[in-house]
């Protein structure tokens, strides 16, 4: 079996566009559409400008073509936009990245100081008495100074722990989704047939717990289950989860990080759902609901590229299956 989450709107709009939203890291990040990203501006796009010739085109272009070369700052053919929060909030991280790239670099001199500081304090302690007594006040200077070195090493640690609570604070502030309600489904597909074995809603979206998953997959997974692909969110990493294991005598298998092709049955399943309710409107999870319930047995019913054999739909597929 194949399992993944799906988070939905609690509410849509007909043919409106539904975001890719992932929860694998206990927080939802909501990808943005084509028409939430500001509109790229290039040089190439005078060409569409139907009022000018094509030597004017030309004109233009080799003009801006030799701004950017030189480095030049040009004005843009269409009117500029204010940055969207997605392009903020990589802008801060850039910055936050320059930051800890300075911060190795002081790290890494701190350390340097630090051990010179110790040969120091070892060559000092080898002399004996007379000889320290020669260099008490040079000693003394140095003590002072690495008193003073130490003091503001703490200051530094210091104003590094409140400039990083100040960037967590920002950085989870354009984490936030926007005001929307999510409603978290949990899609359940056959590895061999393609039939889709279930649709659970939970109407905690956002907020859906590794129990409540757990539980709906102890209800809804086949008694004589062998295997179980998931991702590694931590919804499917949980003791409860493996627990429900070990105690049913299933394998489950997390996907390699970063390779959802792996789970692509039930990766390429949630694609065809959310295509599919682009075209409804809903205004809560009983609502959507229905709507699921429309969904399935149209899906094993229609024919599957995928199977062993093309134009069989899941269910007849599943029907032969059972007959050999």
């Amino acid at each position: 079996m194949n399992v993944d989450l799906c988070f939905v709107p609690l509410v849509h709009e007909k043919e409106k566009k539904l975001p890719a939203v992932s929860g694998s890291s206990g927080h939802l990040v909501v990808t943005p559409t084509k028409d939430e990203y500001s509109k790229k501006h290039w040089p190439g796009q005078v060409f569409a400008d139907t009022e000018l010739s094509y030597e004017e085109a030309m004109q233009v272009y080799a003009q801006q073509t030799r701004d950017r070369l030189s480095r030049c700052k040009i004005e843009p053919l269409l009117p500029e936009k204010e940055p969207t929060e997605w392009r903020n909030m990589w802008e801060a991280r850039r910055e936050r990245h320059a930051v800890l790239q300075q911060r190795r670099q002081e790290d890494a001199n701190w350390r340097l100081e630090r051990q010179e500081h110790h040969k120091i304090v070892v060559a000092y302690r080898s002399l004996t008495r007379p000889q320290r007594a020669a260099q008490a006040s040079e000693w003394q200077v140095q003590k002072e100074h690495w008193t003073n070195r130490e003091q503001a090493r703490l200051e530094v640690l210091a104003r590094r722990k409140l400039e990083n609570q100040n960037w967590h604070h920002k950085n989870q502030a354009l984490l936030q989704t926007p005001e929307r309600s999510w409603v978290a489904i949990l899609v359940i597909t056959d590895n061999c047939t393609r039939q889709c074995l279930g649709l659970h809603i939970f109407e905690t979206g956002a907020k859906v717990t590794a129990l409540e998953v757990t539980q709906a997959l102890h209800l809804l997974l086949p008694k004589n289950l062998a295997f179980l692909i998931s991702d590694q969110g931590t919804h499917f990493r949980s003791k409860v989860l493996a627990r429900l294991a070990q105690e049913t005598g299933f394998v489950q298998i997390p996907i390699y990080r970063h390779r959802p092709q792996t789970n692509g049955i039930a990766e390429r399943f949630v694609r065809t759902l959310k295509e599919w309710l682009c075209e409804f409107s809903w205004s809560g999870a009983k609502e959507l609901g229905f709507l699921l319930a429309k969904f399935r047995p149209t899906y094993n019913d229609r024919p599957h590229q995928g199977l062993p054999i093309p134009g069989l739909s899941p269910n007849e597929f599943a029907n032969r299956l059972w007959l050999m």
